[in-house]
Order: structure tokens, then C-alpha cells, then sequence
């Protein structure tokens, strides 16, 4: 009745608008854009229908009514599908893509309906346009929307992971990363927390809705991609575990298992829940055990009995915390327990060990993180390493086949911790060792559903490893025989060389075949193995009898670049072998490289490859004995001598192929004294040679040392005196004193930032040298790099382990330049300002001078002014006091700005102030300098590693009641927001915020509990 009192025309108008929003709307979705693009440019077509339609003057008829009415509907009903995946975590409208393109489909062809019926009803009035309005409600009621095949690729191969139970981390890494790449979500622990927080609520949501399907869907899509490396992050759940540990330190050692409370045990199954969902009477339950009790029929509460109005419920988030706090304190106390097993040395007490450790990676992937941090990865490693119990080490390889079962970091941590070394030996030993050794193997080797092809190639640099499997793929036990084959085929795959290393267990000519007799692209391939072989002396030997060197040089001479560049590179292998050098000079190869090395217009690659040749044919005493025609004649040296100086001549030349031409010019001169002096007189060698003393590659200078010694002999000025007096040192100070050249000032000072700082006695010989003044000029007068480079390299001198040290640096004027950088200098600088600032101010508390009444009582000392930070007497010599050297006020200016260097170093200095013995004296200070609000601040705008910093100098401002009663209105305001979203989006500050929430409400007058409910 109230739609037939409203002019038609007036309903047209607004279905008109809603059309045009709707239509702009739906351009803007993220996920199925094509439909939902489809859905906006058939909008925006019947916004000039429906213009004619007011323009002429539609039919006010009933049928006209209804058919508006029913458009108008149809056209709600879209833009509420708009508005609802419109700002819908991206994973989720992933996930439901086959579901949302058949809403849209089915949206566009009831609005195509609705404008047929329209279009009807104004038959007349729409003549001029009929066509147009025919085919475009023909073409809406016919519309037809696909997902894209490989968003539906994830979404079948993910729904067929969840029916088959799969639970495994590699498919989890794989699910997430396919997703995330999808729908173009940065595989990063932080956006992948953002998104299965969107998850999360969805399924709140929907379990609201008490849409149970979807509820359990949704949970078995959170639980497997929760188990993907992307979703966890490390340093996180390394911290978690330290902070349980640190709790279970109260229990005795032998303690195993804490009793769930009483809280924690459904009122309905009497079991510890996992999902706890409260009722309106405040009961909690199991939320799949509270929806069965309702689908029974019980409107009663399960725990009181009482018949209940309101048979909502809701997450209990608190609880769910806390009953996973429970657990985790459990898991680390298993953890602790098998440590102690471990370490028993009793074989019984470390198969017990085993067994819990393989319980507790069942009952929680968690735990596959746990263990390894708790120490237990590195402990069984060990044992394998040193037991002698067959039956203790196949347990151990089944329990690491556990841990790294899909699970990259605890693979990384195997193999880093010689992993490889300890399984392969287990390979040879008897059958049941050996299959649980392969079975472990092959799981290292895989990189989720692929092989890690960079572990395929540490495995094959272990010979043992090959000869093992070889041994296995002949063995007795097919299963065992099954993985040795998959794992030769892939490094046979992954590396050609492979096929040389089994060849070493007794096949060695088909590779010796494949160069001499095989096609082009064998050859290549099994030259490239060649090259990237470690072979003995009676490897190569063979090599050369088998007859491989013509083919070679005939190649170097007639080849493609590349097929030149491997041919040089497997005869700069063999040419290690004296009996090869014979056969290369034999077959005239030594001309042809010599050619080819001082040739015009040669790449690189090539004269480098000559190069080594040419060293080694020089090498071992051989001298210039190889340097001879194919006939045996000698070569003419003096060209040769010439040419190899020339090759340095550039300083621009490629230090690949310096470095082996200078062994060869050192080789050579070595055997024929005579060559020296050509070298000198006709090359002027030592003019060429001595700048390489100052070459940035080490064996060029030690090279062109030795070279310069035989040089002296005939030209000793200017070169004796050198080399008897090499000062390199005073050289790299000198570097540092140059402000001529600020890249020499910057690389030097950059050298010296790199240089161990725990080296005291090169920190003060460097002083000794003017090092440290020369660092600090650089402060005074250098570019910005170059200060930024010195002030990394003062970190040496300000050490606090080492106060003569840092007394010199401050003695030297450094910290009012300091001072200087942290008001005017870029972002990192100031940061390196501030952080060595606060590397002088950990010492001032045990310098600061504790002022102590003298002389007799009837004479009055004068009072010096005591540090209101340190308590005592304080200046910037003495006590490297950052409030005498007025830094203070600079170091607050620093936590503004929204700069998370400086910020961050800013707080770590700050936090000197704020030490144990004088926290109230400190904490007075900050509040006067007016830093603790900013500090505050940054808990809205930091990232967690900020947060972490800010919340634990918060934390030692907190111990001061008075500052306690002035900031812990603002401070509890932030801290209870941030806690908040900690609880829901699994935010990594949550424990500190804890901590310093608990320090307010000491001085609370108001609360008695505590805002975020503990465990214990």
C-alpha cells in the first residue's frame, strides 16, 4: 500500500541512483573482478533505459509497479552482494570464489528478469530503444561466470587436501604460498596473520550464525594453513617458549604434567576444551559439545540445569588463551623431562625421551618448533653421532624424520648441524638402520611437494653419500632400494657430476664416453660436470689416457663461445696433473692458449680460462718446461713475460684473470733468473707490479710481493725498503686521514667497522697510530657516508667492557659531534649517534662519584651538584654523562617523527638512565624531559620490535609509583587497546603489555584484577 501512494516516477529515480552506485560499486571488488566488472558494465547499461524511462514517462500501471518494484529489489540484492565481499580478507573470498560467482551470476540474471518484465510493461514508451533493451536483458538472464582455472586449481586442490585429512606442514607451505601468490597477499608472517585473523572471524560469524558447515570448514581451513612456516613466526614463538620456560622453572625438576583447573573441564564431556564457548549464564563449554546438546533437544544449562531463555553462546577467548598457556607449560615440561633423559647417558631413559618427543609432535606441530628451540634437536644429533646403540640410533632417525616432516626450518637446522654427515654413515650400516637413514634422507631432500635442489647438492658433495646408495639400490630391501633410486635419479637431475660420483663406487667410463663419443649436448653437459668436480690426481690421469684433451683443444679452436669457455675450464682442471700438461703440450695446445690469451676483442671468461692454464702448466717447479710447440721445441718466453705484465697494466682488468696470470708470471720467473731482468728492463715490471701492493684483493698483493722480491734484485730502489718495513696499519690510517678522497676516507673506515671489535689490542694500536683521531676528523669534515661509516667504526672504541676506551674517545672530543649528528644528520647516522651515545651512558652509573661528607663537623663542605639521573658527580669527561653532554633533549627529539632507527636506538639509550639502583632518579628525568609521553605514543604507530622496546623502558618507569599516578591513565588507555588486539590477532607484544599492565595496577586504587586473566 505505502509503494502505490509514491509516484512511480519518484521509484524510478531512486532505483536509478541505486543502479549508478551499485554499478560504481562493484568496479571496486577485489576478488572475482571479471564478474563482478560484468555485473557494474550491465548496471551502467540500463542507467539509459531507465533515464528514458523518466524522460517519457513510464506507464503508471500495476504491472509497470511491480516489475520497478522487482528491479529495484534485484538491484538491493546486488549491492548488499557488493558491500559484502567488498572488504573481505582476501584468503577468505579465495577460498569461497566457486561460491561467490554463482551469487553474482544469479544477481545479474534476476535483475536481467526484472528489466525483461520492465521493458514489458512500457512497451510503448521504450519502442526507440527496444532492441537495445532486448539484448542486454537477453544477455543478463543468459550470463554465464567462471572462476578462473587456477583459482579453482587451489580451491579443488585444497578442499581434496581437507577430505584426504592432509595435516602435513609441506602441504600447508604449499596451500599458503599458492594462495597468498592468488590473490597477491606478500608471503609474510604479518599479512599472513592479517588474513587468517579474517578467517578467524569469519568463522565467529558464521558459528553466530550457526552455520555449523561453514564453522567447520572454515576450522579445518585455519588449521591446516596455520601449520605453514609463512603463518608462524619464529622469533615469536621462540619467545613464547622461553617466557613458558621460564615459568616451569618454579616445578620440580621431575615434574612432568601440571593438573588442568577446574575452569578448563567441559561441564558437559568432563574433558580439558579446546574451543571454549561460554552461555549467557556464564557456563563454558565445548562449543561442539554445547551444539549437540542443543540438537538433542536440551534447552537446559548443561551445569546448573537451569532452563535457559537465551541458548546463544559465544567464544571465550580468555579461557581458549589460557587453556593453550596450560598446554604450552605441559609441552615444556615433557620438553624439560626429556632433556634431563637425554642427557642421562642411560639408553633406556633416551629411547622414553624419544617415544615422548614423537607423542609430543603428534599431539601439537607446535611442538616440532618447541623441541628444536628447546635444544633436544641438537641433543639427539648429537647422540647419533656418538651412540653406539643400533636400536637408540633408528629411533632417533625415525624422531628426526618426525621433527622435519614438511617442516623447513627443522631441515635447516639438521643439515646445519652436520645433519648430512651423521646420516649418511647410517646408510652402509645393517637393514633396519639403513632404511630409517634413507627414509630420513629423502625427507631432507624434499622443499615441501620439490625437492630442495640446494640440499641435493650438498648431498652430492658428500661422495660417501653416493656410494652408499649405489650400495642400496643393490641391496636386499626393495623399500630401502625404492629411495636410494628417487634420490640418484634427482641428483643425477639436480648435477651431471652425480654420474661421475657413482661412477667412483665402480662406473666411471660412461662419463668418460659421454665427452670423448657423445653428442653436443652430453658433451657440454658432462664438461660442465667436469668443471665443478673435485677429482684426484688419478681421476684427472685417467681422464687424460682415456683420450679427452684433443677433443678439448680441438673445440678451444674452433668452437662457440660457450663450448670454448668449457673446454678451457675442464683443460685448466686436468692441466693439474703433470701427465695432462705432457699431453696438452704435446698435442700443441700451449700456442693455442697462449693465442687465444693475448688476442684483441677476447671475452673475459676466456682469458681467464687461459689464464689458469697457463698458471698450472707453471706450476709445481714446471716452470717454463711445458712451454714448447707441438714438436717439443721452446717457445719464445720474452713475448710471453711481456704480454703477462700487460694483462695488468688496466687496473680495471678482471682480478679472475690477474690473479692466475701473475702465478704463471711468478712461476715463470721463479725458473729462469734470466726472465727477471726482462721483466724489469723491457716490461718495467716493477713499475706494474708495485701499485698491486695496494690492490684490494689479498693474494694480488701477496703476489706482487714475491713478484717485487725477484724484481729487487735487479732494481732494488724503492722496493727492498718496502717490503722490509710493510706497515700496513699505518697504510689503512693513512686511508682514514685522507680527506682528499672521501671514498678512500669511507672504504676505510668501512674496512675498519668490520674489523672484530673484540680485537682490544688492534682497538688501541689503532689509537696509538691516530686511528681514532683520524675517525673522528672524519666526523668533523666527511661526506655523510663516510661519517656514517666512522661512526660504525667507532663502536671498537666505545665498548663499555673497555672504559680507557671509551674515556679516550670522549678526551678526543667525540661526543659533543655526537651530540652534533643526532640534531642534523641523516637517519643513519643519527641512529649509530645515538646507539654509541648510549654505549658510553651504560658506564656512567658506575663512574658517576658518590659524594661523601669529609672534614670536620663544624666546617661546611661547598656542595657540588649531584647528576639527578646518576645520584652522584657527574660530568662528560669523567662519567661520559649523556645530561652534561646535553644529549638528552636531542634523544626525546628522536622518538618523534616516526622513525623506527632512531626511535628505537633512541629507547635503548634512554633506557641507560633507568637502571635498577636509581630507577625513580631515572624515571624523573625522563618525565621532565618530557620523553615518556612520545614513548607512549609509539605504542599507536611502531612496528613490534618498537613496541618490545618502548613497553620494556615502560616497563622500569612503571616501578615508580609517582610515575605510575601521572601517565597510567594514558598508559592504561593504550596498553588494554593494544592487549585487545593482541588477543585477536595474535600480535607479538602481548607479553610485555602483560607485564606493564600488571606494574599499573599495582599502584591501582581502583582495580582489584587484573585486566588480561593469567594462568597462575
Amino acid at each position: 500500500m505505502m509503494m502505490e501512494l509514491i509516484p512511480i516516477g519518484t521509484i524510478l529515480a531512486v532505483v536509478t541512483n541505486q543502479v549508478i552506485k551499485t554499478a560504481q560499486a562493484a568496479k571496486d571488488v577485489v576478488i572475482e573482478k571479471d564478474s563482478f566488472r560484468v555485473l557494474s558494465k550491465h548496471l551502467f547499461d540500463i542507467e539509459p533505459v531507465l533515464r528514458e524511462l523518466q524522460l517519457r514517462q513510464l506507464n503508471d500501471s500495476q504491472a509497470a509497479r511491480l516489475a520497478l518494484e522487482s528491479l529495484e529489489a534485484d538491484v538491493k540484492k546486488a549491492n548488499n552482494l557488493v558491500e559484502k565481499y567488498k572488504n573481505r580478507g582476501r584468503f577468505y573470498l579465495l577460498v569461497k570464489c566457486r561460491h561467490i560467482v554463482n551469487e553474482v551470476q544469479e544477481v545479474t540474471r534476476d535483475i536481467g528478469r526484472s528489466l525483461a518484465a520492465l521493458s514489458i510493461a512500457n512497451t510503448e514508451v521504450l519502442s526507440g530503444m527496444a532492441e537495445q533493451v532486448n539484448r542486454l536483458q537477453s544477455e543478463m538472464q543468459r550470463v554465464e561466470f567462471e572462476t578462473s582455472d587456477s583459482q579453482l586449481q587451489i580451491v579443488d586442490r585444497l578442499n581434496q587436501g581437507l577430505r584426504d585429512q592432509k595435516r602435513d606442514q609441506g602441504f600447508a607451505n604449499d596451500m599458503l604460498e599458492e594462495i597468498a601468490m592468488a590473490v597477491g597477499v606478500p608471503v609474510e608472517p604479518s599479512e599472513i596473520s592479517k588474513e587468517l585473523a579474517s578467517f578467524r572471524r569469519e568463522m565467529e560469524e558464521a558459528g553466530n550464525r550457526k552455520e555449523r558447515a561453514e564453522v567447520l570448514f572454515l576450522e579445518q581451513v585455519i588449521e591446516l594453513l596455520s601449520q605453514a612456516d609463512a603463518a608462524r613466526d619464529y622469533e615469536e614463538m621462540k619467545k613464547q617458549y622461553l617466557l613458558r620456560a621460564q615459568v616451569i622453572e618454579r616445578y620440580d625438576a621431575r615434574k612432568e604434567y601440571i593438573p588442568p583447573l577446574k575452569p578448563f573441564i567441559c561441564s558437559i564431556s568432563g574433558e580439558v576444551m579446546v574451543d571454549p564457548v561460554s552461555l549467557c549464564t556464564g557456563t563454558t563449554c565445548e562449543r561442539a559439545e554445547i551444539e549437540a546438546w542443543f540438537d538433542h533437544g536440551n534447552k537446559t544449562d548443561p551445569e546448573t540445569g537451569d532452563v535457559l531463555e537465551d541458548t546463544s553462546f559465544r567464544s571465550n577467548l580468555p579461557l581458549r588463551q589460557s587453556i593453550e598457556e596450560w598446554r604450552e607449560l605441559n609441552y615444556c615440561l615433557k620438553i624439560r623431562a626429556c632433556e634431563a633423559k637425554l642427557s642421562s647417558g642411560v639408553d633406556s631413559s633416551v629411547e622414553e625421551a624419544l617415544k615422548q618427543m614423537q607423542d609430543l609432535i603428534r599431539e601439537n606441530s607446535i611442538n616440532k618448533d618447541w623441541i628444536s628451540i628447546g635444544g633436544l634437536t641438537d641433543s639427539i644429533i648429537s647422540i647419533l653421532g656418538s651412540s653406539p646403540n643400533r636400536k637408540v640410533k633408528k629411533k632417533i632417525l625415525i624422531t628426526l624424520k618426525d621433527l622435519v616432516e614438511g617442516h623447513a626450518r627443522n631441515k635447516e637446522k639438521v643439515i646445519g648441524h652436520q645433519g648430512l654427515d651423521l646420516v649418511v654413515p647410517c646408510l652402509e650400516r645393517d637393514r633396519s638402520i639403513s632404511l630409517a637413514a634413507v627414509e630420513l634422507l629423502f625427507e631432507l631432500l624434499q622443499d615441501r611437494s620439490k625437492w630442495n635442489v640446494s640440499v641435493c647438492r650438498q648431498l652430492s658433495q658428500k661422495c660417501s653419500g653416493i656410494h652408499f646408495l649405489v650400495m642400496l639400490l643393490e641391496g636386499p630391501v626393495k623399500e630401502a632400494a625404492d629411495y636410494a633410486e628417487k634420490i640418484l635419479n634427482k641428483l643425477f637431475d639436480v648435477d651431471e657430476e652425480n654420474i661421475s660420483r657413482a661412477a667412483r663406487s665402480g662406473w666411471y667410463k660412461p662419463l668418460i664416453d659421454r665427452i670423448v663419443q657423445g653428442p653436443e649436448s652430453s658433451r657440454m653437459s658432462m664438461m660442465k660436470a667436469l668443471v665443478t668436480m673435485e677429482l684426484v690426481d688419478s681421476n684427472l690421469k685417467l681422464l687424460g689416457e682415456e683420450g679427452i684433451i684433443p677433443p678439448l683443444l680441438s673445440t678451444v679452436e674452433s668452437g662457440n663461445i660457450e663450448s670454448k669457455e668449457l673446454s678451457l675450464s675442464v683443460l685448466a682442471k686436468l692441466s693439474g696433473c703433470r701427465a695432462n700438461k705432457e699431453l696438452i703440450a704435446a698435442n700443441g695446445g700451449v700456442p693455442l692458449v697462449l693465442k687465444l690469451m693475448f688476442s684483441c676483442h677476447v671475452r673475459t671468461i676466456l682469458i681467464t680460462r687461459c689464464s689458469e692454464i697457463v698458471e698450472k702448466l707453471s706450476s709445481e717447479g714446471d716452470g717454463v718446461k711445458f712451454f714448447v710447440d707441438e714438436k717439443g721445441d721452446q717457445l719464445e718466453l720474452e713475448p710471453i713475460i711481456i704480454d703477462l705484465l700487460a694483462l695488468q697494466q688496466n687496473a680495471n682488468s678482471s682480478n679472475n684473470f690477474r690473479r692466475p696470470a701473475l702465478r704463471a708470471l711468478l712461476g715463470i720467473c721463479k725458473s729462469e733468473a734470466g726472465l727477471v731482468k726482462t721483466a724489469v728492463s723491457t716490461a718495467s715490471g716493477v713499475s706494474l707490479v708495485l701499485p698491486l701492493l695496494d690492490d684490494l684483493v689479498s693474494e694480488v698483493r701477496e703476489i706482487a710481493i714475491s713478484l717485487l722480491f725477484l724484481f729487487s734484485q735487479h732494481e732494488p730502489e724503492g722496493v727492498v725498503e718496502y717490503l722490509l718495513k710493510p706497515k700496513r696499519l699505518e697504510a689503512l690510517v693513512g686511508f682514514l686521514e685522507n680527506d682528499k678522497n672521501s671514498d678512500v676516507q669511507m672504504a676505510a673506515a668501512g674496512l675498519l667497522a668490520n674489523l672484530p671489535k673484540s680485537e682490544v689490542s688492534l682497538t688501541m694500536k689503532l689509537i696509538e697510530l691516530n686511528g681514532l683521531s683520524a675517525i673522528i676528523n672524519i666526523l668533523k669534515s666527511g661526506t655523510m657516508e663516510a661519517k656514517e661509516h666512522a661512526l660504525s667504526a667507532l663502536f671498537r672504541f666505545t665498548d663499555p667492557t673497555n672504559v680507557d676506551s671509551q674515556r679516550i674517545v670522549v678526551e678526543q672530543g667525540a661526543y659533543p659531534l655526537l651530540v652534533d649528528i643526532l640534531r642534523v644528520d641523516s637517519v643513519t647516522a643519527k641512529a649509530r649517534a645515538a646507539a654509541l651515545i648510549g654505549n658510553l651512558s651504560v658506564s656512567s652509573h658506575k663512574l658517576s662519584v658518590v659524594s661523601k661528607k669529609t672534614g670536620c663537623w663544624c666546617f661546611k663542605t661547598s656542595r657540588v651538584p649531584l647528576c639527578p639521573a646518576h645520584g652522584g658527580i657527574c660530568n662528560v669527561n669523567t662519567s661520559f654523562c649523556l645530561l652534561e653532554a646535553n644529549a638528552l633533549p636531542y634523544l626525546v627529539t628522536l622518538l618523534y617523527g616516526d622513525v623506527e632507527a632512531t626511535a628505537y636506538e633512541a629507547i635503548q639509550t634512554l633506557s641507560t638512565l633507568v637502571e635498577e639502583r636509581c630507577l625513580q632518579k631515572g624515571a624523573n628525568v625522563l618525565h621532565k624531559a618530557e620523553a615518556i609521553n612520545p614513548v607512549l605514543e609509539i605504542l599507536t604507530w611502531g612496528t613490534d620490535s618498537l613496541k618490545e622496546e618502548a613497553l620494556g623502558l615502560l616497563e622500569k618507569v612503571f616501578m615508580s609509583k609517582e610515575m605510575v599516578e601521572i601517565y597510567g591513565s594514558k598508559a592504561r588507555y593504550l596498553l588494554v587497546g593494544l592487549t585487545g588486539r593482541n588477543i585477536h590477532n595474535d600480535g607479538r607484544p602481548g607479553r610485555k603489555v602483560a607485564k606493564v599492565l600488571s606494574l599499573l595496577e599495582r599502584y591501582s586504587k581502583s582495580s582489584s584484577t587484573s585486566i588480561i586473566p593469567g594462568l597462575f
